[in-house]
């Protein structure tokens, strides 16, 4: 009798510890878009060459929806102003569509690439990244791993691998290896409302298979 209360005792222990998971533990088929491009989004009769950049109409990614519990790793690094808009930018949207979202954020460069392996264990359907400082690291890391789909929201890898989208404007771009900031760098136009157009034009074209591109935006 204590044997079999014993038993049922590490039973209910171990339920529970599965139960205390998150779903990202969960396997799962991989998700796909809710919703189809508008016109003027892509130029129907060419797909975009790699490291090509794309002006979508304004408007043209707006039917698009990430399927819910989609999953979404934030990768931020510091603590200016336009990268608070950005990342707000990221939280704002998951709560609006139901994604699931985890947030890694370092500020000390000689450890962004441990961050990067962090959010990479977490096997999200997208990576997003917010800060310039994660730019020139992310360039090399990108490239040893990809099979992981990264969105780089207000700046660019000067030169991606299909697994890197940016979704960028005039008055952000900023591009690492050495080319540093955009001539026409605007702290300005970092406003919550361009940021969000740019994190849903660059998530419909990641999910829609348009990446290693550069989403323009204005």
């Amino acid at each position: 009798m204590r044997s079999r209360l014993a038993a049922a005792i590490v039973l209910a222990v171990v339920l529970t510890a599965c139960g205390t998971n998150d779903d990202w533990a969960a396997p799962r088929v991989a998700p796909g878009p809710v919703g189809a491009l508008g016109n003027g989004f892509v130029d129907p009769r060419a797909t975009p060459t790699p490291e090509a950049t794309i002006s979508p109409r304004p408007g043209s990614w707006d039917g698009v929806h990430p399927s819910e519990g989609y999953r979404v790793v934030l990768l931020t690094a510091g603590d200016d102003p336009q990268t608070k808009v950005l990342t707000d930018a990221v939280t704002s949207w998951a709560a609006a569509e139901k994604v699931s979202l985890k947030t890694i954020q370092d500020h000390d460069p000689a450890k962004h690439v441990d961050a990067m392996d962090r959010a990479l264990a977490l096997k999200a359907d997208l990576i997003v990244v917010a800060g310039n400082s994660l730019i020139d690291p992310l360039a090399l890391f990108t490239a040893n791993h990809l099979d992981q789909q990264f969105l780089v929201l207000g700046a660019e890898v000067a030169e991606p691998t299909h697994n890197v989208t940016a979704a960028d404007w005039t008055g952000a771009a900023f591009r690492g290896e050495g080319l540093g900031m955009s001539s026409t760098y605007d702290a300005a136009t970092f406003t919550p409302e361009r940021a969000g157009r740019a994190l849903r034009a660059g998530v419909a074209s990641v999910l829609h298979g348009l990446t290693g591109i550069v989403v323009w935006i204005d």
